[in-house]
């Protein structure tokens, strides 16, 4: 906790953090996040171990793509023969490398929205932990018959207790693509029969502004013109919450998706 530094210093330490991947370490003592029950790592660690040819989606700096890769390999030392991952963002893309080299994975630069650059019904598993965007044809597409996609998404909705204390009421639109329902409605639109479709909400806690500096500028989308200077007023008082009542409470929007290629 950080409750007796000024107010500050704990704004320039969190506009001094890099943002590079998604090693969300630098929280330890200052923030928490629930996770979902069902267990993503190991859902998809128990799908790599049974899989030929594995793509992970948006991969960040493949650090859940990674360890999962070393879970599934440490229960009988295999790895799939054929590992890619995209990353559209390129200061990820150095880290993904690097992570990915032990088991020979390949990582290709590839924006979010973009067409995948991979032939049709090249891999049999393709994986995606907090896409920006899902494109279900793309990734039916390059899937063998019978491959499966498994994914976590940020839901609608996610963090609203944060962002709108910073802008404000914002409207709530069931219709967006990141609800539970859409989800399902894509994947199935996409040939895709859809075998698991759950929704989890998770509690957020910061403990000290800085974390919530940090986090508003390493999951920019939350608030996307954020500014440390734009809004100091707002940060002051999250800070005076934080000071008065030990934390900033927020709930974080969790959805899973697993479905497979007729």
């Amino acid at each position: 906790m950080s409750s007796d530094r000024s107010f500050d210093d704990l704004l320039g330490e969190g506009a001094a953090v890099p943002t590079a991947g998604w090693d969300f370490s630098w929280f330890e003592g200052r923030a928490t996040e629930e996770r979902p029950s069902w267990g993503y790592a190991g859902l998809a660690a128990d799908r790599i171990a049974s899989a030929d040819a594995v793509l992970d989606i948006q991969t960040g700096g493949a650090e859940v793509f990674a360890g999962a890769l070393a879970a599934a390999g440490a229960r009988d030392g295999r790895i799939p023969q054929t590992v890619w991952a995209t990353e559209g963002y390129p200061p990820n893309l150095t880290l993904a490398r690097e992570r990915l080299e032990l088991f020979r994975g390949e990582v290709v630069e590839v924006a979010e929205n973009a067409h995948l650059p991979f032939a049709d019904e090249r891999f049999d598993l393709a994986l995606s932990r907090h896409p920006q965007s899902t494109n279900w044809v793309d990734i039916a597409r390059v899937l063998h018959p019978g491959g499966t996609v498994l994914t976590q998404q940020v839901a609608a909705g996610s963090n609203r207790e944060l962002y709108e204390f910073f802008l404000g009421p914002q409207p709530v639109d069931e219709n967006t693509s990141r609800s539970l329902a859409n989800l399902v409605v894509g994947a199935q639109a996409a040939g895709l029969r859809v075998v698991d479709a759950l929704h989890e909400s998770t509690k957020v806690e910061f403990f000290d502004v800085a974390a919530v500096v940090y986090f508003l500028r390493k999951v920019f989308w939350t608030v996307p013109d954020f500014a440390v200077e734009r809004y100091r007023d707002r940060l002051a008082a999250v800070h005076a919450r934080i000071q008065a009542t030990g934390s900033f409470v927020s709930h974080s929007e969790r959805a899973l998706i697993e479905a497979r290629k007729q």
